[in-house]
């Protein structure tokens, strides 16, 4: 049994030192109350309707706006990066009219899955260290802000697109945290550092930021091919190219990627980089579960990713995919069936 660790900045570089042996690239600490400014913030959010159909954040924004309230006996929070940096230009695959382009995060294993081992090994090793205390571990689909609380904790900063920056890890790293009742040192918060540059915001195809530092997720590509059921509004649909799950032009572009270092987790790199169009819109349910088993991509569904598939037909100007989009017209389910009839229209 592990020996105890009575001195809290010893027993925090330790736990950063394991941290870092399980795979992580950076770690922070912050206390669950850092970031005051989260209600306001959230409620502002919320109030514009800028979370479109997300009606979860909304439904659960006390926990959301309020770490302690998620869990009240949580004196400190853990914050973790796991880097997933590509090793190409993500916009290359956007200028392949006959291919779809995949953010870079699915494009492998489920990031839900690695990190939240990682995290939980990490979380054995303190408690077995501090006998009597207690952790809860949280990745992405937990009502948990990580980015404001990664900012507080020192990780980076969130950029004018609302996504975390790092000056040691640059923009394509996963967080995940670990609230504990363990009293720990916190980390000082990271200052923004975005200076004029809005590489970011001139780079977004639909205009999804209001102003720096705000994102409207009703017209955000990711938002709008992973997240918004049903058709898309028909105005939209040309600026989303051949992107099919996600975007990452506003990640690609931002100048901090200079520092970005290469990840060590290869099964993030994986089979799901510029998929043949005219492949996945003849999959059915089955097919579309078998192809992306094990990938975040898996749970829009079938009729999702066609959809958004004949999004990326429609825009692709490429006459020979005309006859896949005469094959769908007909589809059950009414969002592809449209989405079919807008592409065939497109290409006429």
């Amino acid at each position: 049994m592990p020996n105890s660790t009575s001195d809290p900045h010893a027993l925090k570089a330790l736990l950063r030192e394991h941290a870092l042996a399980e795979g992580f690239s950076d770690m922070g600490i912050c206390r669950p109350d850092a970031v005051p400014a989260l209600p306001e913030r959230l409620a502002h959010f919320l109030k514009e309707g800028r979370h479109g159909d997300m009606d979860w954040m909304a439904e659960r924004s006390h926990w959301r706006a309020g770490p302690s309230a998620l869990w009240p006996e949580a004196r400190s929070v853990i914050m973790l990066a796991e880097l997933y940096t590509p090793g190409y230009d993500p916009m290359e695959t956007v200028a392949q009219p006959a291919r779809g382009a995949i953010s870079v995060y699915a494009q492998g294993k489920d990031y839900h899955d690695l990190v939240k081992k990682r995290l939980k090994r990490v979380g054995r090793w303190l408690l077995d260290r501090q006998p009597g205390e207690q952790i809860k571990v949280f990745v992405d689909t937990a009502p948990v802000m990580e980015k404001p609380l990664a900012e507080a904790a020192g990780l980076g900063w969130q950029g004018k697109h609302t996504n975390l920056l790092s000056r040691r890890l640059g923009s394509w790293f996963f967080l995940g945290s670990v609230f504990t009742t363990v009293e720990l040192p916190p980390d000082a918060p990271e200052a923004t550092r975005c200076g004029n540059c809005r590489a970011c915001l001139d780079a977004c195809p639909t205009n999804a930021f209001p102003a720096p530092f705000q994102l409207d997720a009703r017209r955000c590509i990711s938002y709008l091919t992973i997240e918004h059921k049903g058709p898309v509004a028909p105005e939209l649909r040309p600026m989303l190219g051949n992107r099919i799950y996600g975007c990452d032009d506003c990640l690609a572009v931002c100048p901090w990627n200079k520092f970005a270092q290469e990840a060590s987790e290869m099964r993030y790199h994986g089979p799901h980089r510029a998929p043949d169009l005219a492949e996945l819109a003849a999959l059915d349910d089955a097919g579309f579960r078998e192809r992306f088993s094990g990938s975040p991509i898996k749970r829009i569904g079938r009729n999702r990713m066609v959809r958004n598939v004949l999004y990326a037909i429609g825009n692709s100007g490429l006459q020979p995919l005309r006859a896949t989009a005469q094959s769908l017209i007909d589809d059950k389910d009414e969002a592809v069936a449209d989405a079919a009839r807008w592409a065939l229209d497109r290409l006429t």
